[in-house]
Parts: structure tokens; C-alpha cells; sequence
């Protein structure tokens, strides 16, 4: 019996597995970026899961964004102020993050039309490979990881991301508190743990690991070598019976990272299991800062007149393969149906949750500007000429395949969950991505509202005042 066992227990054990990385704190982390310029337009972006899809749908986004006439630049790109990315969504926003528009030069042929999976193993039909599997994950950090570090963030740290005038949030999933893991300072903080250390590969590694495709990233609770205090809204996040469900959990996870006897490692998997947009990093931001501002300076938020917020959304339509018969899913297929249609839940549940914390928090920032003294203003804006406390416009918008004509969708709805594509769907992917985000009517609107002229009337004509440009809706 033992001999017959021996075989398959040595599959089982030969799983890889990636021994953590992050170093010990010195000091305290800290913030993401400096504080940028303050404007008076922000856009902030969050890019979905769904491997090399995902990435060049982001890319295409992006594109849209740069080819607006503004004056500046690289268009509307030079007004990006936050990336959020999950998943396959991540390596668009860390790129973006570390590089600003510059990061969109060749991008494509740097890494949309490469072989993402060059170190993987990928073979669903050796046995080896299901054992792996089955054991905990095929794929080490030594594979997608390292085809990142050689073909875009070439070592990156985020000591380097911090550089950026683009705040950044890499989004993975916690595995063992079945929440959402915030690549912050917050949370490295309760880790004891150096955040200006982790290389960007690591972070895109983990928040792109698939179940089973990839071993979970990882990281170290270093309890006991720093001088940590659990910071004030945390606390209150977890003890006020108005905070989310969600907003108690992720303070529940951080006080896990401080106690050895209930955390000693946290094991990183994809994002989109439990936030496939990222918006965990919003909800930190508000209660952190515990201002009706977050995640605003005071400055940016008193000279802030438009503001756009744009998720894309790279998705595919349900699969109905397995309701034509009796039989199946099972096995390896079963485990991946669940992932899928965790990363499909929560890309529902958190673009509604988005919608309604970034809605609540124009009106408070509008009470805010409106309670300020004149004195105030004019110290934080520099003048009180023009100066009207209302005049703040939100634009929250979702791309996506489900605006694309018909015959489009279902092309698209075809394309895999797979870090390497063929050309030809890359470029639909990208080309989709334009074109998805030209149908977001918040996104029109955004750009109609710019020269405060009539929405109907500039989007007909295509040319705002001040020479901006409105692309018609085809």
C-alpha cells in the first residue's frame, strides 16, 4: 500500500513554493507618493482582472485618455492622479504608476505581443502539472514574475513607485482572513515589514496569482522588530457599528499580521477573488485620513473642479458550456469555475460599492469646501476670485465589452485568461478598450463638462469651447 502511495505523494510534494522575501521594518513606511501638484482636474482609473485581456484592455483605456486635446502633453493622461489594478489590470497600473504616460511608450511590443507565460508551465494534460496543481499551484514567482522584472519593471521597488506623481494600489487577496490585501503602508506597517523594499514584480505576482496556475505569494509577519501602534482609524473602523462589513474585515486582517499565534505568513492570491476593481484602497483611504477630503490633500480638494473616475472593466460574458449537459464541471475545472465566479461577484459587488462611497464622498467634500472661511480659501487656493464651493462635478464610469456591438462581444467574450496572446487579439482587445471607453457616457460627460457648456450640444458637434475635443459617440 505504502508503495503504491509513494508515487503520488511525490507528486503532490513537488509543488513550488516561494519563500517570503519582504524585509523587516526600520522605522515606519511611508507614503505612497509624494503629494502631487495640486490641479484642478483628477482622474482616477481601476483596472479589472482577466490576465493579458485584462492588460490590453487597460492599455486601450489608457490611449483614449492620452488622445484628448487638453493643451497638455499626453492628454488626459497628464491629470491621472490614482491607479488601482488587479490581476492581469495590475501590471497596466503598475507600469503607469512607475512611469507616468512615458510608461505607454512601447508598451505594446515590450510586453502586450510577448509570451507572458515564457517560465510557466502551462500543459494541462501532464499529470505532473494537475498533481502541482492540486498540491498548491503550478507556478512560482521565478515565472510571471520574472518575465516582469525583465521585460518592464527591470527590479522596481516601491521606493521607486513612490517617485510617481500617481498614487498606486497593487491589490492581491489575503487568503487566510478571506479579505482583500492592500499593497500599502498601512498594511506593511502591522507586518512590520519595509514596503520601499518589495520589488513591483513580487506585488503584480501576487495579485495575479490564479488558484492552482500559481503558487501563493508569500510574505513574512516580522511581529516584534518594530515599534507598531495600531492607528486610530483603524480602531475606530473596527469597533464603529456604522463601518462597512467590509471596512471591519480589513481592520480584522491587520490586527491578525500583529499576533504570531494567528499570523506568521499571509498567503497572497489573486485580487479578484475578493476585490477584482481594487476599491479596498478608497474605503482605507477615507477612514485613514478621517477628513471629508480623503484621499485628497486639502489643497488638491479645495482647487478640484472635475474629477473623473473610470473602472475598466475587461470581463468576459458567462459560460453556458456546462448547462448543455448533465455532466461536469469536475476536478481541476470545478476549482476554476468557483474562482471565476468569486472574481465575478466581486467585480459586481465592488463597482456598486465604489459608486456609492465615491458619491457620498462628493457631498461631504462639497459641505466641507462650503464650510470653509474665506481666510482658509484663499490660503489654500492662493485667491478667492472665482471661488464657488459648489462647483465640484464626479464622473464615476464603467468600460466595458457588455457598450461593443454584438458581434464584437461574443469575439471578445472568446479571448482566454491567458498571459500570452496572439497579435490579432491583442489588438482587438486594445482597440475594444478605445472604443469602450468613447461609449461611457460619464466619460462624455466628463469631457463635456470641462468647458461647462451643454452636454447634448458639445457631444453632437464633437469640439468643446476652449478648443478641447469630444469624440462623438459612433
Amino acid at each position: 500500500m505504502r508503495r503504491a502511495l509513494l508515487p503520488l505523494l511525490i507528486l503532490f510534494g513537488c509543488a513550488p513554493w516561494n519563500p517570503p522575501q519582504n524585509q523587516p521594518l526600520q522605522g515606519e513606511n511611508a507614503p505612497l507618493t509624494d503629494s502631487a501638484a495640486a490641479d484642478d482636474l483628477y482622474i482616477g482609473l481601476a483596472f479589472s482582472g482577466g490576465g493579458m485581456r485584462a492588460t490590453a484592455f487597460a492599455y486601450g483605456m489608457l490611449q483614449e485618455l492620452r488622445a484628448a486635446e487638453t493643451g497638455t502633453p499626453h492628454g488626459l493622461l497628464d491629470n491621472v492622479r490614482l491607479v488601482s489594478g488587479v490581476s492581469g489590470g495590475s501590471v497596466m497600473a503598475a507600469q503607469i504608476g512607475l512611469n507616468g504616460p512615458q510608461g505607454m511608450t512601447g508598451f505594446r511590443d515590450a510586453f502586450l505581443t510577448t509570451n507572458a507565460e515564457a517560465y510557466m508551465t502551462t500543459s494541462g494534460l501532464n499529470p505532473l502539472t494537475i498533481a502541482k496543481g492540486i498540491a498548491g499551484g503550478v507556478n512560482g514567482r521565478d515565472t510571471f514574475g520574472r518575465t516582469l522584472d525583465e521585460t518592464l519593471f527591470h527590479g522596481a521597488t516601491f521606493a521607486d513607485l513612490r517617485r510617481s506623481r500617481i498614487k498606486t494600489w497593487i491589490n492581491a487577496t489575503d487568503m487566510a482572513n478571506n479579505t482583500p490585501f492592500l499593497f500599502s503602508p498601512e498594511t506593511f506597517d502591522a507586518l512590520c515589514s519595509d514596503l520601499s523594499k518589495v520589488k513591483l514584480s513580487e506585488a503584480v505576482a501576487a495579485s495575479a496569482a490564479y488558484p492552482l496556475v500559481f503558487t501563493p505569494i508569500v510574505l513574512e509577519a516580522h511581529q516584534g522588530k518594530c515599534t507598531y501602534r495600531e492607528p486610530d482609524w483603524l480602531t475606530a473602523a473596527r469597533y464603529n457599528p456604522e463601518a462597512t462589513a467590509a471596512m471591519r474585515a480589513h481592520a480584522r486582517a491587520l490586527e491578525s499580521y500583529t499576533n504570531p499565534d494567528e499570523v506568521k505568513f499571509v498567503k497572497l492570491l489573486d485580487g479578484g477573488i475578493t476585490d477584482n476593481f481594487g476599491t479596498t484602497g478608497l474605503a482605507v483611504e477615507r477612514a485613514r485620513a478621517q477628513v471629508p477630503y480623503a484621499p485628497l490633500t486639502a489643497e488638491e480638494a479645495v482647487k478640484l473642479k472635475r474629477m473623473l473616475f473610470l473602472v475598466a472593466n475587461a470581463g468576459v460574458d458567462k459560460d453556458y458550456d456546462w448547462t448543455q449537459k448533465v455532466a461536469g464541471p469536475g476536478g481541476v475545472n470545478l476549482a476554476m469555475s468557483i474562482a471565476t465566479s468569486a472574481m465575478s461577484a466581486a467585480s459586481r459587488s465592488g463597482y456598486d460599492s465604489m459608486r456609492g462611497e465615491l458619491r457620498l464622498w462628493e457631498a461631504e467634500l462639497i459641505e466641507w469646501r462650503c464650510a470653509l472661511p474665506l481666510p482658509e480659501v484663499r490660503k489654500l487656493r492662493g485667491t478667492i476670485q472665482g471661488w464657488d464651493c459648489k462647483d465640484v462635478k464626479l464622473f464615476v464610469g464603467e468600460a466595458s465589452f457588455a457598450s461593443l456591438p454584438t458581434a464584437l462581444r461574443d469575439r471578445l467574450d472568446a479571448v482566454p485568461t491567458r498571459l500570452n496572446l496572439p497579435t490579432d487579439q491583442v489588438d482587438m482587445v486594445i482597440e475594444a478598450g478605445r472604443q469602450a471607453t468613447r461609449a461611457t457616457p460619464e466619460f462624455n460627460g466628463f469631457l463635456a463638462s470641462l468647458a461647462g457648456n451643454d452636454v447634448d450640444t458639445r457631444i453632437q458637434t464633437g469640439i468643446a469651447a476652449g478648443g478641447r475635443r469630444v469624440t462623438p459617440l459612433n
